[in-house]
């Protein structure tokens, strides 16, 4: 599964600095021209992000079940549950996308209900003339207000992505009351990750998660252990206690951003015995100390 680090390594060599200081991550890059001689052909595999494209030129996106043809312009979904190969047939002409990960939409809206990012429905979307330059003046929206000053901008841009949820939608009315077949692996999952949720945000009211391994969420849905990790890993293509440990994370750095509780506390409410512990948790995903992030 391709990381947002192993995306900036391939594509330019460097890693935003954002991608350790803060919460969650945006950025909008134009499509380069394809050029002769160059790779026409992204790799079939999974990203642990997520990504808006709209493109104009003859493609070919080959899903595990299906391809789709794209003949002139269109706009496409794509989430770290559908592994992809995008393939361009003939030169292409211009384009631009947008890639965020989960914890950008950290308690704003629950854009990963949208069907555009569920399985067995549709990810990519015909377009007309009219509507690829009506959708990319979105993109620059959002680009502008990327390089903007503007103290809200990360809201503005987010407002800008439900935007492009909604236009795609009402393209094709129907797939939002397609009934889809949701089995036994995708119903765990499900119920993994509504307890998972549950367990946030920490407060003063909730100080302290209660849950903190796979056991402990399998004991609570009574299924075996192993049954919820294979679930879980036919569906998202993590194990149980990464998505546990990316949800920790994720709180642990809206809670450091905040002044209310020291870092000796922020470890207690995540079930950390020792402060130490935590810290070196945090370092190991982020590569910076908890104390370094939270004055960055």
């Amino acid at each position: 599964m391709e990381s947002l680090d192993q995306f900036y390594k391939n594509k330019s060599q460097w890693i935003p600095k954002s991608l350790q200081t803060e919460i969650g991550h945006f950025n909008i890059f134009k499509l380069q021209p394809y050029v002769a001689g160059q790779p026409t052909k992204i790799p079939y595999q999974r990203r642990d992000f997520y990504k808006i494209m709209l493109v104009k030129g003859q493609s070919k996106v080959h899903f595990a079940d299906r391809v789709v043809k794209i003949n002139a312009q269109a706009l496409s979904f794509s989430n770290p549950q559908i592994p992809y190969k995008w393939e361009h047939l003939d030169t292409i002409r211009e384009g631009i996308y947008c890639i965020f990960d989960t914890h950008f939409f950290h308690q704003f809206g629950t854009f990963n209900n949208y069907e555009v990012f569920k399985p067995d429905h549709d990810h990519i979307f015909e377009l007309s003339a009219e509507d690829y330059n009506k959708l990319y003046h979105i993109f620059e929206n959002m680009e502008a207000e990327l390089s903007s000053g503007y103290k809200y901008k990360y809201d503005a841009i987010r407002n800008q992505v439900f935007n492009l949820l909604h236009f795609a939608l009402k393209l094709n009315p129907t797939i939002t009351t397609k009934e889809a077949q949701v089995n036994a692996s995708q119903r765990i999952c499900m119920l993994f990750t509504e307890l998972l949720e549950r367990q946030f945000p920490l407060d003063n009211n909730h100080p302290k998660i209660q849950l903190k391994s796979a056991s402990d969420y399998a004991n609570k849905l009574n299924i075996h252990v192993n049954y919820l990790n294979k679930a879980v890993k036919e569906i998202t293509g993590k194990t149980t206690t990464q998505l546990i440990a990316d949800r920790i994370l994720q709180e642990s750095k809206v809670l450091l951003k905040q002044p209310n509780w020291d870092i000796s506390q922020i470890a207690y409410a995540l079930d950390f015995k020792e402060a130490t512990h935590f810290s070196n948790f945090f370092k190991k995903h982020v590569s910076i100390s908890p104390s370094r992030f939270r004055v960055g």
